[in-house]
């Protein structure tokens, strides 16, 4: 699917989907609790669907009780806690979509049962690393076995707690679901995990715990203890909105135009509220109020931002960037290589197409030097959400329409979002 857009001015108030993150985690812990859980302010994208698929397979029962309400009866069977643990029923397959999170994050719910369950992905998740699952998880009592390090991933429980060692340095995911499943074992754990990145996203996971009823302690990021035979409670919870989808409707405003943001908080654990800093350094006027962040552009300068611990905002940060009058500096680069595609090497590509040069000097750092917008072209989105949504925000001060192929791959996480864009934006005058 193609998407044109001509250029224009943002102005209004947008209110983006419910995040994603928190939306399957929060399916996860309804699957591990005892009785119904109630989750509110759930908009369903693909990596959404693709939980929610996950989590039938692993014995819940979902029903729709309204657009942005879904009612969890959970999958588990608690035994007595001198019995020492709970049992899942998994079927023996769960597909994954093009989710890292959700089959980084079920591989070890679905350990907790004592039958095999081959989890498998499509597109640009089975090129996606597996392979720091699989150490853990045996350590821990499962059984498990990558194809050359990636989807199909095969694993058997029950997995026990204990201790074990998993390298953080690629993603928190991985970490992510090994917490999520360790606090219903029988044996107490302690995870020792080695070069941690995205910190804030195991943030989510604990207070995500917390909420059902699990406690989970940590030390610097670099040792986890989960104790032993807890039980999952349910809850009514609703999930707060997306950060990360935000971020790039912020960015739009702060580039062309305007724009109200409602249904997001700065308080948020997610990683990218920080988007709001990089925002304040590059020049834009930002309003923060309690539910709502306001974005009006202004001449932009050029900034320095370290992104490591939130690589997902790498994309709006270009946006920024590019508007910005010189040179701007992105640190953390090197955790682009494993996303949908690898995205240091997409946003210079396609923005190269639209007159914007992007340096690598070294693997880590990005240079974008800003100027104006050349549009008229055709760009690509290479099956990645960010990166189209990007495009889609810098065309809005183009000199003249810019083509978006590939445009549908938004569905993976903002379904709505060209719309919602078409609906604020009006032509420059």
């Amino acid at each position: 699917m193609e998407r044109t857009i001509r250029p224009g001015r943002l102005r209004g108030t947008l209110i983006p989907p419910c995040s994603k993150s928190y939306a399957q985690r929060a399916l996860a812990l309804a699957l591990l609790s005892e009785g119904t859980t109630t989750l509110r302010n759930m908009d369903l994208c693909d990596d959404t669907r693709s939980a929610l698929a996950a989590i039938g397979a692993l014995g819940a029962a979902v029903e729709r009780l309204d657009a942005t309400t879904l009612s969890v009866t959970g999958g588990v069977r608690y035994a007595d806690r001198e019995g020492g643990r709970c049992t899942l029923h998994p079927a023996g397959r769960l597909h994954a979509g093009e989710s890292g999170l959700a089959a980084r994050l079920f591989a070890p719910l679905a350990a907790l049962g004592d039958r095999p369950v081959r989890i498998e992905g499509e597109g640009s998740l089975l090129h996606r690393p597996m392979e720091p699952l699989v150490g853990p998880l045996r350590q821990l009592g499962a059984r498990a076995e990558a194809s050359d390090g990636h989807l199909p991933l095969t694993v058997c429980g029950p997995l026990r707690g204990g201790e074990a060692r998993i390298d953080g340095a690629i993603s928190s995911q991985f970490t992510t679901g090994l917490l999520l499943a360790l606090p219903v074992c029988p044996e107490e754990t302690t995870l020792h995990l080695r070069d941690a990145v995205s910190t804030p996203y195991l943030d989510m996971t604990i207070a995500a715990a917390d909420r059902f009823g699990a406690a989970i302690f940590q030390r610097d990021y670099a040792e986890f203890y989960i104790p032993a035979r807890q039980r999952y409670r349910c809850a009514d919870y609703a999930v707060e909105g997306d950060w990360s989808a935000a971020a790039m409707l912020l960015a739009a405003g702060a580039v062309a135009g305007e724009v109200t943001v409602r249904g997001i908080s700065r308080l948020s654990k997610q990683a990218d509220t920080r988007f709001c800093e990089a925002l304040v350094r590059a020049g834009a006027a930002v309003v923060d109020e309690t539910d709502a962040v306001t974005v009006a552009s202004r001449p932009l300068r050029p900034f320095e931002f370290d992104a490591t611990d939130c690589p997902d905002l790498f994309p709006a940060l270009v946006v920024v960037a590019a508007a910005a009058d010189g040179a701007s500096v992105l640190r953390g680069a090197s955790r682009l290589e494993h996303k949908e595609c690898n995205r240091r090497d997409a946003l210079g590509e396609e923005y190269g197409r639209l007159g914007i040069a992007i340096e690598t000097p070294d693997p880590d750092t990005m240079v974008v030097r800003g100027g104006a917008i050349r549009g008229g072209v055709e760009v690509q989105s290479h099956g990645d959400h960010r990166i189209a949504m990007s495009l889609a925000a810098s065309a809005l001060r183009a000199d003249a329409p810019v083509t978006i192929a590939g445009a549908a791959c938004v569905a993976k996480s903002y379904p709505g979002f060209f719309e919602e864009l078409e609906r604020h934006v009006a032509p420059r005058g």
